[in-house]
C-alpha cells in the first residue's frame, strides 16, 4: 500500500508540473511550449537520480545516497538486494571453505571437476592416490592424469549410479573405489578411496578356497577310486557294507560337487571386473542347456519361449553355469513343469525361469545368494545342493552388468530372473 502512495504521488507531481508548464505558457500564449519544459525539468530530476544511483554503484559498499519519493523507495530496493546477496555470498563462500576444510581433512581423495571437465580444486590425498596436485594442476583435465582407460569410459559415460572399482594392474599398483556426484551447474565431485588392503584380503581368502578345494580333489577320488572297488565285489560278499558303502558314495560326489563349485566360483570371482566381449545368442545357449538336462528329468517339461536374434555381450561358460543354476533349481523345487522365457524389451533382455514348486517365505529371499545358505537344510541335502548355486549365479550377474530379481510366494511358486544389456536387439 505504502508502495503505491509514492508512485500515485509521483505521478500526481508530475501532472502538477505539466499543468503549471501549460499554465505557464498559456499566460505567454505558448502553452505546448510550458508543457515540454515541465517535462524537460521532469526529465533533467530523473537523470540526476539515475546519474546518483550509477555513481553509488560503481561502489556498492557505500551507503546509497539520499532521495525522496520513488527514487528512494529504488534506492533502497537496491539497497536490500545487494545485502541479502553479500550475505548469501558470504554464507557460500563460508560453507565451501568449511567443506573445503571438511575434505582436505580427509584420507580419501576428494576432487572437484568443473562442467568442462578440469580440475577446479583437490585435497592433500589426491596427490598420494591419485597423483593429482593443487593448485598445479587446477584447470587440467582430469582424465589426462588419471589414464586408465576404465576410469576414463566411466567417467565419460556420465552413469555413476554405481561405484568403480578400480583393480591394480601392476604388483605395485592401488586397487582404488571411486564415487562420483553431480552438484551444480555440471560440476562433479569425486572421491576415491584405497582399498588395497581389502582387495588383498578378498585374494587371499579366494586363493585359500582354490587351493584347498584342489587339494580336496586327491583324496575325494582316492575314496571314490575305494568305493566303487568295494561295491564291485560279488553279491553277498559285502552286505554288511551294503548301506555304509552307498551312503560314502553319496557323500563322496557331493563333496565332489562343492569342490567343483567352489573353484567355479573362485574362477568367476578373480575375472570379475574383466570386460565380457563375446556375442552370444542367449536362445542357442539356453537350447542347448534343456536339452543336456532333459535326460535326468525326463519325467518333467521343460516349456521354453525364446525369442530369436537376441544378443548379449558376455562370457559362454559363465552365462551357461547361471542360466543352468537357475534352471536345476527350479526342477529340484518343484515337482511340476518348469517355464523358461527369454525376450527383450528396449536396450535389456530377461531370462526367466519359473515354477509351481513350494515357494520361499519373503524373510529368506534377501539371504538367497549368500554362500550356503539354506532355506531348508534337510531340503537342500536330501536334494543334492551344494548352496553355491545362486552366489554363482549373483557374481555371474554382477560381472555382466546384470541385474537378478527373484519373485516368490509359499505355496504358490518362483521366478528367478536374469536382466542383461543387449547387445544387438532382435532381427524382425
Amino acid at each position: 500500500m505504502a508502495r503505491d502512495k509514492m508512485w500515485r504521488r509521483e505521478i500526481r507531481l508530475v501532472l502538477l508540473l505539466v499543468a503549471v508548464g501549460v499554465g505557464l505558457g498559456g499566460f505567454f500564449g505558448q502553452p505546448a511550449w510550458g508543457a515540454c519544459v515541465a517535462l524537460l525539468a521532469v526529465m533533467a530530476r530523473w537523470s540526476l537520480q539515475l546519474y546518483s544511483i550509477y555513481v553509488w554503484m560503481e561502489e556498492p559498499t557505500a551507503e546509497p545516497p539520499e532521495a525522496g519519493g520513488v527514487w528512494g523507495l529504488i534506492l533502497d530496493n537496491i539497497y536490500q538486494l545487494q545485502r541479502r546477496n553479500r550475505e548469501a555470498q558470504l554464507r557460500l563462500e563460508t560453507a565451501l571453505d568449511y567443506l573445503q576444510d571438511s575434505l582436505a581433512a580427509m584420507r580419501d581423495a576428494a576432487v572437484i571437476v568443473d562442467a568442462r571437465e578440469n580440475i577446479a580444486w583437490a585435497n592433500d590425498s589426491s596427490e598420494f592416490l591419485l597423483g593429482i596436485k593443487f593448485p598445479e594442476d587446477q584447470g587440467r583435465p582430469l582424465v589426462n592424469l588419471i589414464r586408465s582407460p576404465i576410469f576414463q569410459s566411466y567417467f565419460e559415460t556420465g552413469d555413476f549410479s554405481n561405484p568403480l572399482r578400480l583393480l591394480p594392474v601392476t604388483e605395485g599398483d592401488r586397487c582404488l573405489h571411486f564415487e562420483i556426484a553431480r552438484f551444480g551447474a555440471g560440476d562433479r565431485l569425486i572421491f576415491a578411496r584405497d582399498t588395497t588392503e581389502n582387495y588383498r584380503l578378498e585374494q587371499m581368502r579366494r586363493d585359500f578356497v582354490a587351493n584347498v578345494s584342489h587339494e580336496l580333489r586327491t583324496p575325494l577320488t582316492v575314496i571314490k577310486g575305494y568305493v566303487e572297488t568295494l561295491q564291485a565285489f560279488p553279491e553277498g560278499q559285502t552286505t554288511v557294507l551294503e548301506q555304509p558303502l552307498k551312503q560314502i558314495g553319496q557323500q563322496t560326489l557331493r563333496m565332489e560337487n562343492l569342490v567343483r563349485d567352489l573353484l567355479w566360483l573362485s574362477r568367476i570371482e578373480t575375472v570379475e571386473t574383466l570386460r565380457k566381449t563375446e556375442p552370444l545368442d542367449v536362445a542357442v545357449l539356453v537350447t542347448e542347456i534343456v536339452s543336456q538336462l532333459k535326460p535326468a528329468y525326463a519325467e518333467r517339461e521343460i516349456q521354453t519361449e525364446l525369442a530369436s536374434g537376441i544378443e548379449v555381450l558376455g562370457d559362454r561358460s559363465e552365462l551357461h553355469s547361471a542360466l543352468s543354476n537357475l534352471i536345476v533349481n527350479a526342477l529340484k523345487y518343484s515337482d511340476q513343469d518348469v517355464r523358461v522365457t527369454w525376450s527383450a524389451d528396449d536396450d535389456r533382455a530377461r531370462f526367466s525361469v519359473s515354477d509351481k514348486g513350494i515357494g520361499i517365505a519373503k524373510q529368506h529371499i534377501a539371504r538367497l545368494t549368500e554362500r550356503f545358505y539354506r532355506v531348508d537344510k534337510s531340503r537342500s541335502d536330501d536334494r543334492g545342493g551344494t548352496g553355491l548355486g545362486l552366489a554363482i549365479v549373483k557374481h555371474v550377474a554382477a560381472s555382466h552388468q546384470a541385474e537378478l530379481l527373484i519373485e516368490s510366494e509359499l505355496g504358490v511358486g518362483s521366478c528367478f530372473s536374469l536382466s542383461l544389456p543387449v547387445a544387438s536387439a532382435p532381427q524382425s
